[in-house]
């Protein structure tokens, strides 16, 4: 009886101490996006990032053209059947546009949509006997995996955040509501402090003053990395590596990041 107490108490102390992170093999792979990196890929208007080394496989956003999408997850050797989850950041074509051909290689997902989105796409989702379910406010979708919620005003957006040993990684689809605004909500759901944000960052219309705003208004967030890409625009990404430095991240369709790369 004592020594399975004794064994009782450990149990509770590994569980109470393990680190409340994601695993050490995550990994990011941007599988569609306007910026070229493997030449072998397309590269077209749009954003898709697979998120791999979690409990359950997530691609956010799928892109504007399933067969653009489909084609460069095969020259990744990236299944389809082995997605979990689909989270759709906002309703934009070139973040939404390759569900169908998608959901035809691969039904058995969950779909996390804004809650705002139009029916005809939940449909989509139901027609093709995916799973559906609808974000309005802040949500956990995995152990250490949560939806922002829908954040903005005319667009609502919803941008994924994981947490990991070294802060919350924030990956984000144009970031309409703002770059900051979306670091500050990540911050504030979750108590930690911002290591790394990827995705679009929607600055590519903007001038250097206003770039520089946000430049230092993301640095005044604390957040150690940046990784923009999509509608961030060369102006912008040259802005934020000149004030990250090493810290600076280049993407494009193809790039993998891997916890040695990043963390």
């Amino acid at each position: 009886m004592h020594k399975l107490k004794k064994l009782i108490l450990f149990a509770i102390f590994v569980v109470s101490f393990a680190p409340s992170a994601v695993a050490g093999d995550l990994a990011l792979t941007i599988v569609y996006d306007n910026n070229p990196y493997n030449q072998k890929l397309e590269t077209r208007w749009g954003f898709s990032c697979l998120v791999e080394g979690l409990e359950k496989t997530i691609l956010f956003d799928v892109g504007g053209e399933g067969s653009v999408l489909l084609r460069n997850m095969q020259e990744l050797k990236i299944d389809p059947k082995t997605i979990d989850i689909i989270v759709l950041s906002h309703i934009h074509y070139d973040h939404v546009g390759g569900l169908s051909d998608f959901l035809k290689k691969n039904s058995d997902v969950t779909v996390y949509v804004p809650a705002s989105f139009p029916q005809s796409v939940k449909n989509k989702v139901k027609d093709a006997d995916a799973r559906l379910v609808e974000v309005h406010n802040s949500r956990r979708i995995l152990k250490n995996v949560y939806s922002s919620g829908e954040l903005g005003g005319w667009i609502k957006e919803q941008s994924l955040v994981l947490k990991t040993s070294d802060g919350l990684v924030v990956i984000t689809g144009c970031a309409h509501p703002g770059v900051v605004n979306i670091v500050k909500k990540a911050k504030e759901m979750l108590k930690d402090n911002v290591y790394l944000v990827l995705g679009g960052f929607h600055l590519c219309w903007m001038n250097t003053w206003q770039i520089k705003g946000i430049v230092k208004g993301v640095k005044k967030q604390g957040v150690k990395k940046v990784a923009p890409c999509h509608c961030s625009g060369d102006l912008a990404r040259e802005s934020f590596k000149k004030a990250y430095g090493k810290d600076f991240i280049l993407l494009g369709v193809g790039k993998k990041i891997t916890m040695k790369d990043a963390f």
